[in-house]
């Protein structure tokens, strides 16, 4: 007869064994024993529903069988019972079930979505679980959500978006036994509802504006048939390449991109009075006082940073856009503020990786970050109602009738 657990006699052990340093959860931990003894019982209660539900069959139990399984607190030996007609299929723990809990390559490919390293995960599936599983097999199994990607970035697109963030972020991948960097190129479509939509990857040798003409061709023939406001850096050509497909396209270049590669041309000294009088202008309440203020800063650095105030002419009228709004419109777009935020997220879990191993491994990654990021989307942009109320006037005839109020 099977000898009763003393559930008292487990705690006095399992606490002497806490005292003692020994671990309650992780390979083998003092908990181990009763979630197999629970697990061992429950298996029982399940076989009894089942040999009830089969009176008249002539079926019984015959005997148990034994496996090896793992769990987050611990690997152990459970005793599985059988029935003599092999009908009886249990549900707490299935018959070729030996990983308790979360599937593993669920749990694999979740774990390389928070930025773990494939040794990483190594070491983690060995301490907790005792698995011991190759970097070729984890790349495996991450290699199967490649469907997964592909199908995503082919998907069909709304046909308007009101405004769409445009830029790259570049990383370091192995090519041929060489490291190069690559541009991955990214864009953040908001909605007629406010929200954030991530509408592409794409990665390329580098930035261009050319390249920037095949992102914008890829969302054209997946259903995007306009944009309002197009927001962007100052990368030479970018803005023909969006008009040459979105013509009615307004197209804004982030002023704190203007600013930060204005900045490399001045010296430490001189920084904090000329970003003054750059906040000046792209701070003014209007065109006009805008302008007013180009002119002072064109007045006062023009001898010692030409190069700096040729910039800002050159590309006034696309840094200028912003001036045709109200503010609540001019606060959205005259930065890349929510595709920086996206990339400074993505650093956070890339920053440590060094040099990709491949495209397919960058990808990957940011494809499942990407994913985790995009979940915590659920608020439109701020002052949405406001902004979406002002852009139906402006852009009346392309907006309204696509409202659904």
């Amino acid at each position: 007869m099977e000898k009763e657990f003393n559930y008292e006699e487990f705690e006095r052990q399992a606490i002497e064994e806490l005292r003692a340093g020994r671990g309650a959860l992780g390979k083998d931990g003092v908990l181990t024993p009763l979630l197999k003894r629970f697990l061992e019982k429950a298996l029982q209660a399940e076989l009894e529903v089942h040999l009830e539900e089969e009176k008249g069959k002539a079926n019984r139990r015959n005997g148990k069988g034994s496996k090896r399984v793992r769990s987050s607190v611990g690997s152990f030996d459970l005793e599985t019972p059988r029935d003599r007609q092999g009908s009886f299929e249990p549900e707490i723990v299935k018959k070729r079930e030996v990983f308790l809990g979360e599937d593993l390559e669920e749990k694999i490919i979740r774990l390389y979505a928070r930025g773990m390293s494939y040794e990483d995960i190594r070491g983690h599936l060995q301490e907790v679980y005792g698995l011991e599983i190759s970097t070729g097999k984890l790349s495996q199994i991450t290699d199967k959500i490649l469907p997964e990607l592909e199908a995503w970035r082919a998907r069909p697109l709304e046909s308007l978006y009101v405004i769409v963030y445009l830029d790259a972020i570049h990383f370091k991948v192995r090519e041929n036994g060489q490291v190069q960097t690559k541009a991955l190129y990214n864009a953040i479509g908001i909605k007629k509802d406010g929200h954030k939509e991530l509408l592409g990857l794409y990665l390329s040798g580098s930035e261009g504006a050319k390249f920037w003409l095949g992102v914008l061709t890829d969302l054209q023939n997946r259903g995007v048939q306009d944009i309002l406001i197009a927001c962007i850096d100052n990368l030479s050509g970018f803005s023909e390449a969006i008009t040459s497909l979105f013509p009615h396209t307004r197209v804004q270049s982030c002023l704190v991109h203007q600013v930060r590669n204005c900045l490399k041309y001045v010296t430490h000294e001189d920084s904090k009075p000329i970003v003054k009088d750059f906040q000046a202008i792209y701070q003014a309440p209007n065109l006009g006082a805008a302008e007013v203020e180009l002119e002072k800063l064109t007045q006062r650095w023009k001898e010692k940073y030409p190069v700096v105030i040729r910039s800002w002419h050159n590309n006034w009228a696309k840094l200028s856009t912003c001036f045709d709004f109200p503010a609540a419109i001019r606060k959205a777009i005259y930065t890349n503020n929510p595709i920086e935020a996206y990339h400074r997220q993505v650093r956070k879990h890339t920053k440590n990786k060094g040099v990709f191993p491949s495209d397919t491994a960058l990808l990957k990654l940011v494809y499942l970050l990407a994913n985790n990021i995009a979940v915590k989307w659920t608020m439109p942009i701020a002052n949405w109602s406001l902004v979406i109320q002002q852009l139906a006037i402006i852009f009346e005839e392309r907006l309204t009738n696509q409202l659904e109020i």
